[in-house]
This record gives structure tokens, sequence and C-alpha cells, in this order.
């Protein structure tokens, strides 16, 4: 079985494409595939930060793999919730993998695609992007995520908006309402994207993966409870050897040298 989820390594920085013809759609294979990948980038210590794109220009992907759907149904519920589960955990690591994560939307990010793009810190859409969650045309809703992650990145009255209307949004449209970080010409964002991964990369993996830690689980408690987790992570972070470093380096007028261990 070919595969479909292809990593490059470039300078501190992951490339991982979604490569399923002609939509790179969300099978079982990618699925799993994505979950394989991540799991190396989280383990290997050359790579800083990574970017996640789809093959070609027409798709970053456009949803799950609807040919695979009349397998769920007739299941049980309580099969049918293991295996959404299932996907889920591969969806969560790859949230909470402890290194900045960068998605390059390079064409449609439909459903799956879209949630997928969510797991990611920051989003850089090429201009010509559509992206939207139209499960709702379905009879269905976003199971990926969805209605979980996009209210707590854009509030919930538009989140709602958009899942009950099911209508994509272009490019700029999502810029406006905080769905995407950037948007850029088409043809010009995998440049961007290593343009920033690279300078990402040239940081402490401490600091940066203790401000991930610190946002991603400080934003579903209190300000009292993510200022106490602030300054935990901040007392760990002055015990690395970083930290030595660049405050050596910057008394020193010199660049710093961080280790990334």
């Amino acid at each position: 079985m070919a595969e479909l989820v292809h990593i490059e390594k470039l300078a501190g920085v992951a490339i991982v494409t979604i490569d399923n013809p002609p939509m790179n759609v969300l099978s079982k294979q990618v699925t799993r595939e994505l979950g394989e990948v991540f799991t190396v980038i989280a383990e290997d210590s050359e790579v800083i930060a990574a970017i996640l794109t789809g093959a070609g220009s027409r798709a970053f992907m456009a949803g799950a793999d609807i040919k695979e759907f009349p397998q769920s149904l007739g299941l049980e519920k309580d099969q049918l919730k293991k295996n959404n589960l299932e996907s889920h955990a591969v969806l969560n690591f790859i949230e909470r993998i402890p290194k900045p994560t960068i998605a390059l939307l390079n064409g449609l990010a439909f459903g799956g695609g879209c949630e997928l793009a969510l797991t990611c810190d920051i989003r850089i859409a090429e201009e010509h992007v559509k992206i939207g969650l139209p499960e709702v045309k379905l009879g269905l809703f976003p199971g990926g995520g969805g209605t979980q992650r996009l209210p707590r990145l854009i509030g919930p009255s538009k989140a709602k908006e958009l899942m009950f209307l099911g209508e994509p949004l272009s490019a700029e449209e999502a810029l406006k309402i905080g769905l995407v970080n950037q948007v850029v010409e088409s043809g010009k964002g995998m440049e961007t994207a290593i343009s920033m991964a690279k300078k990402l990369a040239s940081y402490s993996l401490q600091a940066l993966s203790r401000i991930k830690k610190a946002v991603n689980d400080g934003i579903d408690t209190s300000l009292d409870g993510g200022l106490e987790l602030e300054a935990e992570l901040f007392a760990e972070v002055f015990g690395t050897e970083d930290v030595r470093e660049g405050v050596q380096a910057f008394i020193e007028k010199r660049s710093p040298s961080f280790k990334h261990q």
C-alpha cells in the first residue's frame, strides 16, 4: 500500500505533505499515517517546528473520505463512538505535540481538512483557499473536533453560524474572523511557511514548548489557574541551559546557540 503522508526535513523543520489524490481526503489510512509521522516528529530532537500541507494546489484536504462512510452505517452507537474517538486521538496528538506547528492551506480545507488545520498552532492560507465545515449539508455535523476547537478560536456565535450554514469562507474572510493568521499570494505559501518555521527553529525549543503548553492548557482554566501554570513553567525554563545561553549571548552581544534538547 502506497504511503499517503510524506515527511521531509529541512534545517530543523519537518514538512509533512498529505498526498492522497485527487483531493487529499482524510481516509483511515491518512489518519493512521498522520499519527505515525507526528510521533516521529515529536521524538526527533533535530526537528523544532513542523509544517503540514497538502500535495498540489487544489486541496489542503477536502474533508473526510465519504466513500468510507457506508461502512459506518448500521454500526452500533458504542462502536461508532469508539471509532470517532480513535480519530480524535490522532488529532489531539497533533494539537499537543510540544513543538510549533504551521498548517499551510494551499487549496480547499473543508470538513476534516478544516478540523485538521485547527489542530495546528498557526494557519497560513494562500489567497485562492476556501475553508469551511459543510457537514450539515450531508445531515451530519463536524465530528473531528470542529464543534470544540472552532468556537474556542473564533467565538461560539460565529462558529455556530459557519457550522449551521455550512458555507465556505474565502481566505480573506477567514483572516478577518481569526480563523487563519495570514493570507499570501497563491504559490507563495510554502516559501512563507518555511521562512516562519526556520525562524522558530532558531529559537529555544525549551521556551517554545512551554509557550505552547501554557496557552493550550491555560485557556481552558481560570485566569488564576493559568497564571499558576505560567509561573510553574517559567520557573522550569529558568533551569535550562538555553536560558543561560540566551542571557549570556545577550550580554556578549552575539546570537545565541540553543541546544534544542
